[in-house]
């Protein structure tokens, strides 16, 4: 395991975990400590291997931060067969057990309620994981996916999902056209925000008509809703 000072918060400092063990052997992961007196733990999921999705993700790395700046500790790791993580990729079945894998950890290191974000594959994979678990306090769900190569998910299990939870996509998604994205906000209980960010895709890059990215916009509006949600006093800039 090591360690090494991470950011500009004193008390702060990521480390390599080693102990991180999933049904198929060892997770790669890696862990912002946080704030001994931090009220939450998090946990951050990345996008599917197949497009290069690994936790260093650019959009997981700006979510981590968003925790991060409220002094949380916050983990983020490998799914199965990515990077150095044991295992083979499953296609959304096994990740699930990884990322309950992930939560006992989290709880058995911190014994503190837990914040959830996931980007694309990671907000799929962990809001099936995640729902009705009773350790979640809120759940975010950036650039969930809705239509992929010509097929609908419609995350039947929502309505069993009682936790607060912010859906945050960009307005030109190719993943998530508005009515679907939609629709599948309205099946999700009280309470809950649905977010589109103007100008940004599924990356949250920009768009020909805004190129800039995105990526602050959706930390700002990650950071807004945990301080609105969860009284939350920032303690860092991200």
């Amino acid at each position: 395991m090591t360690t090494a000072p991470h950011g500009s918060h004193s008390s702060t400092q990521i480390r390599s975990l080693d102990d991180l063990r999933g049904p198929v052997g060892r997770l790669e992961a890696l862990l912002n400590s946080g704030s001994a007196n931090a009220p939450y733990a998090a946990l951050v999921c990345h996008p599917h291997p197949s497009g290069g999705g690994t936790m260093h993700n650019k959009v997981v790395y700006h979510a981590m931060k968003a925790f991060s700046s409220f002094g949380l500790p916050v983990l983020r790791f490998n799914f199965r067969g990515v990077g150095l993580s044991e295992g083979e990729h499953d296609h959304g079945h096994g990740e699930q057990d990884d990322v309950r894998a992930a939560l006992n950890w989290l709880d058995a290191e911190f014994h503190r309620p837990i914040l959830f974000a996931g980007f694309s594959f990671g907000a799929q994979v962990g809001l099936h994981a995640c729902c009705g678990d009773a350790r979640i306090m809120g759940l975010i769900a950036l650039g969930l996916p809705v239509r992929v190569s010509g097929r609908d998910t419609k995350y039947s299990f929502l309505p069993q999902c009682s936790a607060p939870k912010l859906f945050l996509s960009g307005d030109h998604d190719q993943f998530a056209p508005r009515d679907l994205l939609t629709a599948v906000f309205q099946r999700a209980p009280e309470p809950k925000r649905m977010v589109c960010i103007a100008g940004a895709d599924h990356f949250f890059q920009g768009t020909a008509e805004s190129p800039a990215a995105k990526l602050k916009l959706m930390q700002t509006e990650m950071r807004a809703w945990l301080r609105e949600t969860f009284a939350l006093p920032e303690t860092a800039d991200s």
